[in-house]
């Protein structure tokens, strides 16, 4: 094969995996523009349309879906040969792709981004936020964060942080103006903010538990998001009350006074963050490294 037609299977691999020439062309280092040519050229060279385009979307037409399902597992295969005998090296170096929840990102990425830089300069972290559990494999990236009740199946995981609570929250004023919540049955006459999950759309249902029990709430409200931007200002702005997990923004709130905890008896605590990685995959000396930065060992 010369290496114009490897270019181009691997373009094409690129696009279908991420849905998008935006983001392949992103990924391969390209412009949109010539990312484009290339595939025109493998069209052409093997005298099939292989995607479906739109103005919003890209995928696979019939004939695009059976190369890619025969052609993808090659390529990662080749990746994971080149990883490995780089990994032979001492040399850390390349672009190492991570899928993480915006809360992992801010209390796990963010604050350990500059000391692992120092350590290792040659690493390119593409960092993706995306609170829609998105498939880490399909989409091409090294590894995801997630909390560890939501990881994907044959997957190595490397606990992160310790079990998170889930915390009931709401602002003084609403309490004063509404009354407070004794069991979670009673949230059904209260408003509350739900949150809609990225990826699938659904709602999340509300679980509460105690020592005796558990419950699972359906509540409504005057707003529904898939972001902690919008929901803990509706909080902080009395609209209803919040479940959600104890992240910065919350904890700040309640530290200064600004919501208050309710049915704290109710509360569960749930797995905590987790890296996580295909078993199928030989892992990087990049993302081992990055995984000893998020312990925080000597990575010196």
């Amino acid at each position: 094969m010369r290496g114009s037609e490897f270019a181009e299977l691997k373009a094409f691999v690129a696009i279908v995996d991420r849905g998008s020439f935006a983001r392949a062309a992103d990924y391969l280092g390209l412009s949109r523009s010539a990312l484009s040519q290339i595939m025109r050229q493998l069209e052409s060279r093997l005298g099939v349309r292989l995607l479906n385009r739109t103005t919003r979307s890209v995928s696979p037409t019939e004939s695009g879906r059976r190369l890619h399902e025969r052609i993808a597992p090659m390529l990662r295969e080749m990746d994971d040969a080149v990883a490995q005998a780089v990994g032979a090296t001492s040399r850390t170096a390349g672009t190492l792709r991570i899928n993480t929840l915006s809360m992992a990102a801010k209390k796990v990425i963010a604050p350990r981004l500059g000391r692992f830089h120092a350590a290792y300069p040659d690493v390119v972290l593409d960092i993706v936020i995306d609170d829609g559990l998105s498939d880490i494999v399909s989409g091409g990236f090294d590894a995801g964060i997630r909390v560890g009740g939501r990881l994907q199946k044959d997957m190595i995981a490397v606990r992160l942080t310790p079990d998170i609570k889930l915390l009931a929250v709401a602002s003084p004023e609403y309490l004063a103006k509404h009354g407070e919540p004794k069991t979670p049955a009673d949230l059904h006459h209260h408003a509350c903010i739900n949150w809609r999950f990225p990826g699938s759309g659904k709602i999340a249902g509300w679980h509460f538990e105690n020592k005796n029990s558990a419950i699972e709430a359906i509540v409504g409200g005057p707003v529904i998001a898939n972001h902690q931007d919008i929901v803990v200002p509706a909080a902080l702005q009395g609209l209803g009350i919040l479940y959600a997990y104890n992240d910065d923004g919350i904890a700040e709130a309640l530290e200064d006074g600004t919501l208050k905890r309710i049915l704290v008896d109710w509360s569960p605590t749930m797995p905590g963050l987790y890296l996580y990685y295909s078993n199928r995959r030989h892992i990087l000396p990049s993302l081992r490294a990055f995984i000893d930065c998020l312990l925080d060992r000597d990575i010196s």
